[in-house]
């Protein structure tokens, strides 16, 4: 990484104008073997192992989870995505080290673990919302969260989350606390109809990004979803942002990222924080 980009993401980072969008990759960071899927295709492959699926969708999360709950039932899909990521695993040194900037206005976790949720429990002011199905919530795209996992009533989530210092936005939902979960065909046909207007997204985020930059953090956009996904989340914020993947991006990659001036940073994920932590502690 050159260092005016370093230079560049830390003035954000300071300033309360970064906001990290954390992926699956993150997981990559858990010392040892982890026990949680580390993206899609480990996911898929839980899911294809507790139930039959044609060959040909075997290796597609969305239409795998579709095939499961149409033959099974939703509550098949939910069993085996809480079964997967219920093991316990400690916050990473990354998910620790964003939870502890000063200015962090709001986290995008895009990815069904709970590690960035433990992270953040040290902070005083803060809460969640999350997307949930809408085959088990109908009419409803979010719930809102206090800190403490209490959901807070419709009624009172917009004046309540107006208070919060730092909101975590889980557009994918998550384990905990309640196990909501965006992942078959229909939960994303569900969204995707009215993502265009914005109305899936909260209007906190709405608020939040704007004239701020995305750091992406162990995220791919191979997909089409992955790429929909982050683009109506940054619509409308800064025209700058910046993505960390060692990979080698896909075509497909590397046209959402000029497109939308996401500047590709090639660097491990490790050795991205470990540049970016040295360069927080270095006196102001």
């Amino acid at each position: 990484m050159n260092q005016q980009s370093l230079e560049e993401i830390h003035a954000a980072l300071v300033g309360g104008l970064l906001i990290p969008y954390v992926g699956p990759g993150a997981l990559t960071l858990v010392p040892g073997e982890c026990p949680l899927p580390v993206g899609p295709e480990v996911l898929v492959e839980k899911l294809t192992a507790k139930a039959t699926v044609p060959h040909k969708i075997r290796k597609n999360l969305s239409a795998a989870a579709q095939f499961i709950e149409n033959f099974k039932h939703r509550k098949t899909i939910n069993a085996v995505m809480t079964a997967a990521f219920e093991p316990h695993v400690e916050p990473t040194d990354l998910h620790r080290f964003i939870a502890s900037w000063p200015k962090l206005p709001l986290v995008v976790h895009a990815w069904y673990d709970d590690l960035m949720l433990q992270a953040l429990a040290a902070r005083d002011n803060w809460g969640f919302v999350q997307a949930v199905s809408q085959a088990e919530h109908l009419a409803t795209w979010v719930h809102y969260f206090n800190k403490d996992g209490s959901k807070i009533e419709t009624e009172q989530e917009l004046a309540v989350a107006e208070t919060w210092d730092t909101m975590l936005y889980e557009p994918w939902g998550s384990v905990r606390p309640e196990g909501n979960f965006l992942v078959s065909d229909s939960d994303y046909v569900e969204v995707l109809t009215e993502i265009d207007i914005q109305t899936p997204i909260p209007e906190k985020v709405k608020e939040i990004r704007k004239n701020r930059h995305f750091l992406f953090l162990g995220c791919r956009f191979q997909t089409q979803l992955e790429r929909i996904f982050a683009f109506q989340i940054l619509k409308r914020s800064s025209d700058k942002h910046w993505a960390v993947m060692p990979e080698k991006p896909t075509k497909n990659e590397l046209k959402f990222f000029e497109k939308y001036n996401v500047e590709l940073i090639d660097t491990p994920l490790a050795e991205f924080l470990g540049q970016l932590v040295q360069k927080e502690a270095l006196p102001a």
